[in-house]
């Protein structure tokens, strides 16, 4: 394990949200690890986070006071990450585990952009609830992730190919039988 790694395995942290937005403010991902707001109330928080994060210069630092949080954000491209976390939390290792996730999704992705999370959020939240469950941070190693990753995708190959075989086979009987 990585030096990195094994600071992330003896922290633990608490994310309140996580927040994946483009330039244009428009969310590709969000995953909220508290109850304490409503919907409506969450569509404002994105929009609030996404402006402040958006309009932010590039010179200025990457934690933005919030509330009674921390929030710690990174652009990687065209895309702005974004973790809420408590004040008392290291915003060093929030920075860290941004960049873990966006590690995952490269190794997985090869080179991920904004259509791979267009197109595969189903992917990209179980490779992020890999990383964070329950607001705390759950597996960091890479390896582990985009392996268990690969092993999910196996099975839904297989799932996929069991049901074209079924398919093929009550064809096949369909038409023996004169049904067709």
């Amino acid at each position: 394990k990585s030096l990195k790694q094994e600071q992330l395995n003896k922290q633990t942290m608490t994310v309140q949200f996580v927040l994946l937005q483009n330039r244009q403010r428009k969310t590709r991902l969000t995953k909220w690890y508290t109850p304490e707001y409503t919907q409506k109330q969450k569509q404002r928080i994105m929009t609030e986070i996404g402006h402040m994060v958006t309009t932010r210069g590039k010179a200025k630092c990457n934690f933005i006071e919030w509330r009674q949080y921390t929030l710690v954000y990174k652009r990687y491209a065209s895309l702005y990450f974004v973790l809420c976390v408590d004040k008392k939390e290291n915003e060093i290792l929030a920075m860290e585990l941004i960049h873990q996730y966006v590690e995952v999704l490269d190794s997985y992705f090869g080179n991920v952009c904004e259509l791979d999370l267009i197109f595969n959020f189903d992917k990209a939240h179980y490779m992020l609830d890999e990383l964070i469950l329950g607001g705390s941070i759950q597996e960091t190693s890479k390896r582990e992730i985009v392996r268990v990753m690969k092993q999910q995708d196996d099975i839904e190959q297989k799932i996929v190919d069991e049901r074209k075989q079924h398919k093929k086979k009550k064809k096949s009987l369909g038409l023996a039988q004169g049904f067709f």
